[in-house]
């Protein structure tokens, strides 16, 4: 079935309105200055555009010119770039960049598909994104994510991205050269994602061939579920104010949850927008570390507690604002942030006195009524829950004492209410930010519902809602009848 070009990109167009903006295209709206649009894309390749972000801004602060880079060395350089990927590499082309643009183009960026070549650390791709976005000379960026939609469409049947350029350059209509990319990379990361497309949300789901797609869908009806059912939402949120400027408060609209555990917020109260304080249809509830900046737990709820628990009676734990346990008619919710070991590992006794003494905590609430602990564990317990389990062994979150604390969680009877009705492999709940882990799903499962073993029966659904981003992690939900 043959494709209308224009028809789709109108389409997704005013769809990828409310996207997050692709890095470049927001520094070229920012400033047209050809010097950054072109850092700014070196630094881009193969990194997360909120990496990008965050290293341009430290680079720019320090040369915002051709001249003022060529006053950082390579090492300076690493430093500040640190940590997009292939840094080393793209500190190396920086270092280099001055030099040539000084003596061959009396430091001004070139703006041809020639001079931008001979640039060091500049590709076909690199020079397309400067041309359009810094000159307006039309100009095919083609990336991963223009490739393979293109390929998905049928509208070209390529192998590389500079096929699908050429190819592109003989049958798209010239006005949609400059914004194809822009378009196609903001629908690739939100909607037409390389592991589990969301067809099921598309637009275009109806007219689009699929070519090549296993459609990535969440089990659970995000809008509807049975009566009585309280659906049950964790999420590690790396910063709360930080998520809140990605759409938070849209995205738990579209969650819906009837209550909502938040991990490594990395606020207090104080610090948070009255619209985060006082978000419309919960009560929020808060416990967060004495460091600013540093850990810290929140849990929303539609029904207001009947009692709140701060900490677990150890300030070891309780000072970095690790445990906040709200009770219910017929449960208690425990949101936790279980500590990391760190990659030398010297937090590993730490962790372990936390995880024994959260245990008593939970097992001593499950006398009364069922208990819910959810949260990041920071541990991925079996081979299955991440996605190279020989290489990490002996790395934080898999170390042999963090597995065997787990093993015998559950030999106590607390279920992981995903495992119980999930056995696939290749269901993550935390990426690195590095090497384009999310794109490509090498990822971890750290997230759990761990429901006490006398309430196996109120285990209705589990799920991980793998396309919500704004964080490394995204949501784990449980539906429990309440």
């Amino acid at each position: 079935m043959g494709i209308t070009i224009e028809k789709f990109l109108e389409i997704l167009e005013k769809e990828v309105e409310n996207y997050q903006v692709p890095v470049v295209d927001l520094i070229a709206v920012q400033t047209k200055d050809p010097f950054k649009v072109l850092v700014a894309t070196i630094l881009s390749a193969r990194t997360r555009d909120e990496v990008t972000a965050k290293s341009s801004e430290r680079l720019f602060a320090r040369a915002g010119t051709v001249e003022e880079l060529a006053e950082l060395d390579e090492e300076t350089l690493q430093k500040i770039i640190y940590p997009v990927g292939f840094y080393k590499n793209k500190a190396r082309y920086l270092a280099a960049l001055p030099e040539k643009l000084i003596s061959e183009y009396n430091s001004t960026v070139p703006s041809s598909m020639r001079g931008l070549l001979a640039l060091p650390g500049v590709g076909r791709k690199t020079a397309n994104l400067v041309m359009a976005q810094a000159f307006g000379i039309p100009a095919i960026c083609v990336d991963t994510h223009v490739h393979r939609i293109m390929n998905i469409w049928g509208y070209v049947t390529t192998k590389t991205p500079e096929q699908t350029e050429m190819a592109l350059r003989k049958s798209l209509p010239e006005r949609y050269w400059i914004p194809v990319n822009s378009i196609l990379v903001a629908f690739g990361q939100g909607t037409c994602k390389p592991v589990g497309p969301r067809c099921d949300r598309c637009v275009l789901s109806e007219s689009c061939p699929k070519i090549g797609v296993t459609q990535g869908k969440s089990k659970m009806n995000m809008n509807s579920r049975q009566q009585g059912v309280q659906r049950l939402v964790s999420w590690n949120v790396n910063g709360l104010r930080a998520v809140f400027k990605k759409g938070f408060v849209e995205l738990v609209k579209e969650m819906n949850p009837d209550v909502l555990g938040l991990q490594e917020i990395k606020a207090m109260p104080e610090q948070l927008p009255d619209s985060l304080l006082n978000m419309n249809a919960y009560h929020g509830y808060f416990h967060s570390a004495l460091r600013k900046g540093y850990s810290g737990v929140a849990t929303y709820s539609k029904v207001q507690a009947q009692n709140v628990i701060r900490g677990i009676g150890d300030s070891r734990f309780d000072d970095e604002g690790r445990v906040l346990t709200l009770e219910f008619e017929t449960y208690f919710f425990v949101n936790c942030y279980f500590p990391n070991s760190k990659g030398d590992l010297s937090r590993l006794d730490y962790k372990h006195d936390f995880n024994v003494l959260l245990q008593q905590f939970a097992e001593g609430l499950a006398v009364e009524k069922s208990v819910i602990v959810c949260g990041d564990f920071n541990v991925a317990h079996k081979e299955i829950d991440l996605a190279n389990p020989a290489q990490n062994r002996k790395n934080a979150g898999f170390t042999p004492e963090e597995c065997a604390w787990m093993d015998s969680f559950m030999e106590a009877g607390w279920i992981d209410s995903f495992r119980m009705k999930n056995k696939e492999s290749g269901q993550y709940s935390w990426w690195s930010y590095r090497s384009r882990a999310r794109e490509r799903n090498i990822g971890w499962r750290i997230d759990y519902h761990g429901v006490d073993r006398k309430s196996r029966e109120r285990i209705v659904d589990a799920d991980i809602y793998q396309h919500i981003h704004g964080s490394d992690h995204c949501p784990v939900v449980l539906d429990f009848l309440g």
